[in-house]
């Protein structure tokens, strides 16, 4: 990492601590956006602390909010933008494992950053003062470390969810978990069972989405997963002997979700996808392992962990999806993948493929070019079928109900039926969608 750090801080934030300067008062870049500075990343916010108190920072700018005014939070909106600033605090008794009963604001800096989770996390920045980092988290951040504050066990009593946000952080920079700081976890791993779901999703989902995935496999060996995500935990002691797997169902997984790009569906899908086999693992006379009906399986127990995780109910419904078909056998003919895109859904059926794809990737590589193959030869198919615009829905069918209706069919639920089954000889002929011809067929089937 180059030792000369270059800090572009935005305009709004630079105006808004000179401006608590201008009054007399302190102000500094805090946390994340420092240490991603550092890191030469671009930070996603800013956010500013100071020893001005939260009524006079909203004395001091025309534009507030009270975000978090009981611990000390304004939003000072400028230039359009919103960016948090801070009073020095000093936190109270943590006694739910999740945040203070109360907060003492301080005139210390060096006060406020040791309350913060970790090292890389408790540096501060003025532009004229340049760094001050009383914890040495610029030294763990160029030798790539995730620790404390203090001592771990007091960070995690406090909030338990900085467990998961030691491993998420590790999964993000590709930095490691301090010896000391991994061993409080393995010993305070229980604690997170007082953390909020939603809380917990949100870690998971950016750890899940990080550049390193496999980094989640620390929540297994901490002992975390079993709390957060026993589905998947149990994953890790499934074997699978077979000729097209060389890994466990854990390691496999793992392996999957880094193959897939990084969207929150995509990964989860990737994630859960094979949770069903924990349940529906055989072994034949050849000592061969079966997983027969795991994915209706993994499809049931997603709906289940998804809504444990407080998902939305779209979110939900896209990779519990994915995770039903995800092993479905389409073959490289026309017809064969548009009977595919009917059962799984237009919307989705280019991130099915995405999906087998990272799947088999992650499986016996000596399996995969034959495989890779068809999959390539799926997609061009697919794409040539867009392209030509052929039926693969009742929306884009040449009839709908009120065609049936006028042609003397009676209303009821046998028109769905219907054009159910018009759809079904469409995806079978495209040359069938025709008004003329679907009416002729929609009659043979009203006779018989």
């Amino acid at each position: 990492m180059d030792n000369r750090i270059n800090f572009s801080i935005p305009p709004e934030a630079l105006h808004i601590i000179n401006t608590l300067n201008a009054h007399g008062f302190e102000a500094y870049a805090v946390g994340g956006c420092v240490r991603d500075s550092i890191l030469g990343r671009k930070p996603q916010d800013w956010d500013i602390t100071t020893n001005a108190k939260p009524h006079q920072i909203k004395g001091i700018f025309q534009k507030t909010v009270d975000t978090g005014i009981k611990h000390g939070t304004v939003t000072v909106l400028d230039g359009g933008c919103g960016i948090e600033v801070t009073t020095y605090r000093i936190d109270g008794e943590y006694k739910d494992n999740r945040r203070p009963e109360s907060v003492q604001f301080t005139s210390s800096l060096t006060d406020d950053l040791s309350r913060r989770d970790f090292t890389i996390n408790s540096i501060a920045y003025h532009p004229s003062e340049g760094i001050v980092d009383p914890f040495n988290g610029l030294e763990d951040i160029r030798n790539k470390t995730i620790r404390t504050v203090g001592h771990p066990d007091n960070r995690f009593h406090e909030d338990a969810l900085r467990m998961l946000r030691a491993v998420r952080f590790s999964a993000q920079l590709d930095f490691e978990v301090h010896g000391d700081t991994l061993d409080a976890i393995k010993r305070n791993h229980s604690l997170i069972k007082n953390i909020s779901w939603e809380r917990t999703r949100d870690e998971l989902t950016k750890l899940l989405t990080s550049e390193h995935p496999f980094r989640l496999a620390l929540l297994h060996d901490t002992g975390l997963l079993q709390h957060v995500l026993p589905e998947f935990d149990l994953c890790f002691h499934i074997t699978q002997n077979h000729p097209y797997h060389v890994y466990n169902v854990a390691i496999h997984t793992l392996h999957a979700v880094a193959s897939i790009e990084a969207t929150t569906i995509l990964r989860w899908a990737m994630l859960l996808h094979d949770t069903g086999k924990a349940v529906t693992k055989t072994t034949d006379r050849n000592n061969i392992d079966h997983f027969y009906g795991h994915p209706k399986k993994s499809e049931e127990i997603a709906i289940k962990v998804l809504k444990r995780l407080r998902f939305d109910a779209k979110s939900t419904d896209l990779i519990c999806r994915l995770i039903k078909h995800h092993d479905m056998d389409i073959k490289p003919t026309h017809k064969s993948v548009r009977r595919a895109v009917r059962s799984i859904g237009d919307d989705i059926f280019w991130d099915l493929l995405k999906v087998q794809e990272a799947d088999r990737k992650a499986q016996n590589p000596e399996k995969l070019p034959p495989r890779q193959k068809m999959l390539n030869e799926i997609r061009n198919i697919y794409r040539e079928i867009k392209e030509s615009n052929q039926c693969l829905s009742l929306k884009e069918l040449a009839i709908d109900g009120s065609d049936l209706l006028k042609a003397g069919f009676s209303q009821g639920p046998h028109i769905g039926k219907v054009l159910n089954r018009l759809l079904d000889a469409v995806i079978d002929d495209p040359e069938l969608n025709r008004r003329d011809k679907l009416l002729e067929l929609a009659k043979k089937y009203r006779a018989n």
